[in-house]
């Protein structure tokens, strides 16, 4: 009895461990994305058997961050509740929801295309992917977005813009303004400047959705 209770701090212990070796990866890859496993344990405050013990070589670290990336991801993503409100409106709040989980995996699905297979990366933005087409869908019916692209095609683009302004964030080329990002994507999507700047303008005043917006930017 007394061992068992003896090994409860040793995996609280562990757990404190795994979580901060990954908090730091996803730092320290992102800024220094050729930085070796043993730096990263020195970084994270272990020793190097300590790392390889939850994360025996590079790929392992990857899966992990992978694996997290896809349940943050999850979570983020919308639960059905906005599926009356208009399209436009549903593809800014699907950019307030995820746009501050973008630079922390920024470095993963970046490195994903030489370190993660194709299938890997597909998988954790799929379920993203599927929301954006279908909002897109919807809104080429509604009139909202124009039919020139179909929605899956027109998604892809609007995800190669996200990660091409967070790199130009990251290079500190410009502010991370989640608001300015949304009606980017607006626009990009085929709504006129001066309605996407209006859409974006009464969901950051809304009482009920304002405070959700401002706690995904303290998450970030």
């Amino acid at each position: 009895m007394t061992k068992a209770v003896g090994r409860v701090p040793q995996r609280q212990n562990a757990r404190s461990n795994r979580a901060r070796i990954l908090a730091t990866a996803r730092e320290k890859l992102g800024a220094d994305p050729d930085i070796t496993l043993e730096e990263l344990a020195r970084a994270s405050g272990v020793v190097r058997r300590t790392l390889f013990g939850h994360f025996p070589g590079r790929a392992a670290l990857l899966e992990a961050l992978a694996d997290e990336a896809s349940e943050a991801l999850l979570a983020a993503l919308p639960d059905g509740a906005r599926s009356e409100e208009s399209a436009e409106r549903a593809l800014a709040h699907f950019v307030f929801a995820i746009w501050p989980l973008g630079d922390r995996y920024r470095m993963l699905l970046a490195r994903g295309r030489r370190e993660l297979s194709a299938e890997r990366v597909a998988a954790i933005l799929g379920p993203a992917r599927s929301e954006v087409a279908g909002i897109l869908e919807r809104g080429q019916r509604e009139g909202v977005f124009p039919g020139h692209l179909p929605p899956a095609v027109l998604g892809f683009g609007l995800e190669a813009m996200h990660f091409a302004l967070l790199e130009e964030i990251h290079a500190g080329a410009m502010e991370n303004d989640e608001a300015r990002v949304a009606v980017a994507t607006l626009i990009a999507a085929g709504v006129p400047e001066e309605r996407a700047r209006a859409v974006v303008d009464d969901i950051g005043r809304s009482p009920a959705e304002g405070p959700a917006v401002e706690r995904n930017r303290a998450e970030g």
